[in-house]
């Protein structure tokens, strides 16, 4: 390796070579030089002739012609393995047979690979090697690399359209004194120079909210969040969120926002709302069908569930449904369990779930017209839940008196409960506009939008149990 140069300078891709002269005739020659650089995907000597493929950072291939009587190192280029790094320069030719190559004059190795990547380079199907090898996958499996390069699109697409719309991107910490924004078990870490646990945030609401009390109107973060759970094919500890908050805006203007914004990216991505995911049919046209929880629960099972029945009667349906009931459950508790088992996973959508119980919402509005409900929404697409939204609740003190019911269920052994924010407490009495609030998980709308089954296969390095020896 020690003649391998410190840099290298090709001038044209594999991809640019295909799109200006895929429309050679067979056997013509351009007269034009390029340079080209990448992974030796196959090479096939054949006597004083030898033919590489090489594929590069576009994505595409393009062949390498060489000649013993023009290639310079001929002899060493019929013992290049699969997957090293070459550079390449020559002539943009068609060979006989009809395949776009560069007929090499000169070249130069980049880097030798010492490690296989899979059977004769048709792909890796062991999930486990392409999870914990990204570096090996994302070569060997086109599919992979469309998949990121997809998942870069559409957080470069979604910037785009809310900067269109007025949003301004911010950034909030990863640290929190205190675990806050959402239900869910934090991680933990100690500062040594303050002498303080601090948390990573599960959440970035509840910055995000004191940036509009402090004027941004319109505001989004796109960023990593971390909570404290289970692996599965829908979860992975950290993961990326959007969150965005609309001033004067309500859980309505959310859901039109939302299911434009999804629009947005699939006629970007694809050209067409009506993709095909898991190989059912799935139109993103807006408008989005609306329909409250309860409504749906008692379409899809026949029973009417409501927040304000005695707890006797949703005790029972619940257990009639498989649904496990704690003690201190309280009626809002378990009209979201019972739709979360019998409905959620049914909704094939996509379709905005409205109008949660007060209970299971502590930093939503109440409803404007049913007591013990609040303005809250859900998208489900394809089974799954999108992402949340609110009216967001705005009156100081009561958010104070949810803060400390929920501190009363975490002292209570609830590990998901949140705590009193007394700064946050302390913004809202400094005035909290009406206002709209929005998070959208950015790995399942991947899934979605490249029809994919697995978190793990839209994150590039997921969060797996340690390798076995």
């Amino acid at each position: 390796m020690t003649d391998v140069p410190y840099r290298f300078e090709p001038t044209a891709t594999a991809a640019e070579l295909h799109a200006a002269h895929d429309g050679l005739e067979a056997g013509e020659e351009t007269g034009i030089e390029v340079t080209v650089a990448g992974r030796v995907m196959l090479n096939r000597p054949q006597g004083r002739l030898a033919f590489a493929t090489l594929r590069d950072g576009s994505g595409a291939e393009v062949q390498l012609f060489a000649l013993a009587k023009v290639t310079d190192g001929f002899d060493d280029f019929g013992r290049i393995s699969l997957g090293d790094w070459v550079g390449a320069t020559g002539e943009v030719v068609k060979t006989k047979v009809g395949e776009l190559s560069v007929k090499v004059t000169s070249w130069t190795m980049l880097a030798e690979t010492r490690r296989g990547f899979g059977d004769k380079w048709k792909g890796i199907t062991d999930v486990d090697t392409r999870y914990r090898q990204r570096y090996v996958d994302l070569w060997a499996n086109p599919d992979a690399r469309a998949t990121f390069v997809a998942r870069s699109q559409v957080l470069s697409l979604t910037r785009r359209w809310l900067e269109e719309r007025g949003f301004i991107e911010v950034e909030t910490p990863i640290f929190h004194p205190i675990p806050g924004g959402a239900h869910a078990r934090p991680f933990t870490t100690h500062h040594n120079a303050l002498d303080m646990e601090l948390f990573l945030r599960i959440a970035p609401e509840l910055y995000l909210k004191r940036l509009v009390v402090g004027g941004f109107e319109k505001v989004f973060e796109i960023g990593r969040v971390f909570r404290n759970e289970g692996l599965s094919t829908r979860h992975n500890p950290e993961f990326t969120m959007l969150e965005l908050y609309e001033a004067y805006a309500d859980y309505h203007d959310a859901m039109a926002l939302t299911e434009e914004l999804v629009a947005h990216l699939a006629m970007e991505l694809h050209g067409t709302t009506q993709l095909t995911y898991a190989g059912r049919e799935l139109d993103l046209t807006p408008p989005w069908p609306r329909a409250t929880l309860a409504e749906l629960v008692e379409e899809q099972t026949g029973t009417h569930v409501d927040h304000r029945m005695p707890i006797e009667d949703l005790r029972r349906i619940a257990e009639e449904h498989g649904v496990e009931v704690a003690d201190d459950d309280g009626p809002g508790k378990l009209v979201l369990e019972i739709y979360e088992k019998t409905t959620e996973a049914q909704l094939w959508g996509p379709i905005f779930v409205m109008d949660y119980p007060k209970e299971v919402s502590p930093l939503a509005r109440d409803h404007r017209e049913v007591p013990g409900l609040v303005e809250r929404f859900e998208p489900i697409v394809a089974g799954r839940e999108l992402g949340n939204a609110f009216s967001e609740l705005i009156d100081p003190d009561e958010q104070r008196a949810r803060f400390e019911e929920q501190a009363r269920r975490k002292a209570a052994g609830d590990d998901e409960a949140m705590v009193v924010d007394e700064d946050y407490l302390r913004a809202l009495e400094h005035g909290l506009p009406p206002t709209a609030g929005l998070g959208i998980g950015i790995d399942r709308l991947v899934m979605l939008l490249t029809d994919t089954t697995s978190i793990r296969d839209v994150i590039l390095f997921p969060t797996l149990r340690p390798e076995q020896d």
